[in-house]
């Protein structure tokens, strides 16, 4: 279409060399046993310019595994090396309706840029006439939202541990000048460990100055952006604070009936801790010492990880396992995850 961004079409028709082998079906082979993807890229480290451009061909598509706004996400096999890995695909028509092309392309540059084991990887994309395809990274668990909907809060060591892996990816987001502004738990994946992963750069920015664009859900922003103010930051140190009391009382510490309700209770930083569940005095003290108003005296990222309910909760290995028949049972249900024929249905527009 001629309203289609110039700049995106540019980008998503780049060719895009992975730089590391998909995740594999689990438990299968892992990226050093030497197989697939890892060997294309091992023949290709020779090449001045190794390319490798991709098209809707070189994948089985399988289930959905959700949908948004702008579109669904599958999980798909790699026709040759058989790894696993989501695919999102997103309608230029929708990019175009909601004007998001600019929030689009700046999602694809900051994702596929960084490299973290609780960041979940962009490894590369493609286009059709009607279509953009992000390549991504398969979190076997799903959304941690979906987790504490199921056991309605956390335990003080899961929450710990999900709070330290988070702390460390942002730490690093950080030190590349990227700030992400919209951590919630529909936005954090868990691999097949239980490892928790950053998934969704919808919001983030690039930025070494303040921002001051409102952007982001209503309970996890800080005081700073509903205010209107600029942000720099210590708007994602905040939601770290909210975070950890959601993980820990199953609800946002500042929801209220309406979102009026919700901007002032944000603004007063009106915080209060139920009775119940017992939530011990060193995680109180960590959710203090993040949810203040003044953003220059929130705990900083290093602090966090040197807390003492972090040092002595948190597993540092980030893994959270299950137990070997729940894994194998899930390994047996991904044998049933490309049978599906949704995916042609909505690709399709039927």
């Amino acid at each position: 279409p001629g309203s289609w961004d110039p700049q995106l079409a540019r980008l998503v028709s780049l060719r895009w060399s992975w730089t590391r082998a998909c995740s594999p079906l689990l438990p299968g082979p892992t990226l050093s046993d030497g197989h697939g993807l890892r060997e294309e890229m091992e023949t290709q480290k020779g090449q001045e310019n190794p390319k490798r451009e991709w098209s809707l061909q070189d994948f089985e598509i399988g289930k959905p595994l959700g949908k948004g706004k702008f579109g669904r996400v599958y999980v798909a096999r790699e026709a040759k090396s058989k790894y696993i890995v989501a695919l999102k695909v997103i309608f230029k028509e929708q990019i175009e309706k909601y004007k998001i092309q600019h929030q689009l392309r700046r999602e694809m540059e900051i994702q596929t840029s960084l490299r973290h084991p609780n960041i979940l990887r962009l490894y590369g994309w493609f286009h059709d006439d009607e279509r953009i395809f992000l390549i991504l990274e398969y979190a076997h668990g799903g959304e941690l939202y979906g987790l504490l909907r199921k056991t309605n809060y956390l335990s003080e060591k899961q929450a710990a541990t999900y709070i330290l892996s988070l702390t460390q990816a942002l730490a690093y987001c950080h030190e590349k000048n990227v700030i992400h502004r919209d951590i919630k738990p529909e936005n954090l994946l868990l691999d097949h460990e239980g490892r928790l992963k950053i998934a969704d750069f919808g919001w983030s920015v690039q930025s070494r100055s303040k921002r001051q664009t409102m952007c982001g859900t209503l309970d996890y922003l800080a005081p700073e952006m509903v205010e209107n103010r600029p942000h720099d930051y210590a708007v994602d140190n905040w939601t770290l604070g909210i975070l950890c009391y959601e993980f820990l009382y199953g609800i946002p510490p500042f929801e209220a009936e309406s979102q009026t309700d919700t901007f002032k209770r944000i603004i007063k930083v009106d915080l209060n801790f139920p009775s119940a569940p017992q939530t011990s005095a060193e995680a109180k003290h960590l959710i203090t010492r993040l949810l203040v108003k003044d953003s220059s005296k929130r705990l900083s990222l290093q602090r966090i990880m040197e807390h003492p309910w972090i040092v002595k909760n948190a597993d540092p290995s980030g893994g959270i396992f299950r137990s070997k028949s729940h894994q194998h049972q899930e390994t047996i249900n991904l044998s049933t995850m490309f049978t599906s024929l949704e995916f042609h249905n909505y690709a399709n527009g039927s």
